[in-house]
């Protein structure tokens, strides 16, 4: 095949880091790369660290972040800083369960686990998704108690500082796992990401705070407070979908759509029946029936499967295995191969 797109991350053996952009297409179209098994677990690997270290490095930054913000907070008595400072720490902390996702998702496939245990990214991110929702609740609650006992906010200008402090910290470290979240398939990451960033656009909210307090306006930090449990509130709703689609295995229909125009250009194939693709972790699989000749011998059906495989791996972005299935072409008259299985399918 000619003119299969080489957008995809199954493995290679490249002798550089993986990149996006033309001279990244440029090096991987002149690259000699394979499909073997330990190509596949090489590229696992390398997914994995990735996203290790994309945590350990936003896990010091918002660590260092909400440190310096809580400093502020026990000094100025700000309770929409306090909110903001309690989400940076629990984002920061939501790099605990994805990184053992991560180390457990470099595991081999077991006789128990036989699909591996790429899916406890996705309990990992069901556990963000839980965290994001106590945060949204904590500072909620704090922001309607001080509505109802209100207290000036002292060290104004320390407050307004570590808002900008909060913002910049969770806009880079947002960029960074939404960044390394898509280019490896991890949803638990990139969820993780969104809730970086609406960390920081909380912390903008906590400088307009301190702004209507400077202007005398004692109500301001705990409206502000309650402005960003919405804000919370509405990245929960993006992230949960996120998640919730994952572990329901949905996928993109644009990613199947480009499977079957593959799958149709493959020498033998004619026709693509039932094509399925899940994620597993922040990889895919696939499975698929391709229609061939009836009269190809059983070494030609192989042939034609593996080249459909192979074609799917080109064209399809993170999958690393495909389970191709090798029909005979209907002939008119001719009864179904699979009226045998026909009522195993009935519920």
């Amino acid at each position: 095949m000619s003119d299969h797109p080489h957008e995809h991350s199954h493995p290679h053996q490249h002798p550089h880091p993986h990149r996006h952009g033309i001279r990244h297409r440029l090096t991987h179209l002149l690259t000699p790369h394979s499909h073997d098994t330990a190509d596949k677990v090489d590229s696992a690997l390398e997914s994995s660290a990735r996203g290790m270290r994309a945590l350990w490095v936003s896990l010091a930054v918002l660590g260092a972040t909400a440190l310096a913000q809580a400093v502020v907070v026990a000094v100025s008595g700000s309770v929409a800083l306090l909110g903001d400072t309690v989400h940076n720490a629990a984002d920061a902390l939501t790099a605990v369960p994805l990184g053992i996702a991560f180390v457990l998702g470099r595991r081999a496939a077991t006789r128990r686990f036989t699909y591996g245990y790429g899916r406890a990214e996705d309990l990992a991110g069901i556990v963000i998704v839980l965290t994001i929702a106590a945060s949204a609740a904590f500072a909620g609650w704090t922001a309607v108690e001080r509505l109802l006992a209100p207290r000036p906010v002292t060290h104004v200008p320390a407050v307004a500082v570590a808002a900008l402090v909060g913002f910049v910290g969770n806009e880079w470290v947002a960029r960074y796992r939404i960044r390394v979240g898509r280019e490896i398939g991890s949803a638990a990451l990139v969820a993780d990401g969104l809730h970086a960033r609406t960390d920081g656009f909380t912390s903008l909210a906590v400088l307009l705070g301190a702004g209507g307090s400077a202007a005398g306006w004692h109500a301001a930090d705990p409206v502000v407070g309650l402005a960003i449990t919405v804000a919370i509130a509405l990245v929960l709703r993006d992230a949960a979908r996120e998640v919730v689609r994952r572990v329901m295995d949905a996928v993109d229909p644009a990613l199947v759509d480009r499977a079957e125009r593959a799958l149709r250009e493959v020498p033998g194939v004619r026709g693509v029946g039932e094509l399925r693709l899940r994620w597993i972790g922040h990889r895919l699989r696939a499975e698929v029936a391709v229609a061939v000749d009836g009269e190809a011998t059983v070494r030609q059906a192989h042939a034609i499967a593996v080249a459909a495989e192979h074609a799917l791996l080109h064209a399809v972005p993170r999958l690393t295995a495909a389970l191709v299935h090798a029909d005979p072409a209907p002939v008119p008259g001719e009864p179904d191969p699979h009226l045998a299985l026909a009522h195993h399918a009935t519920a």
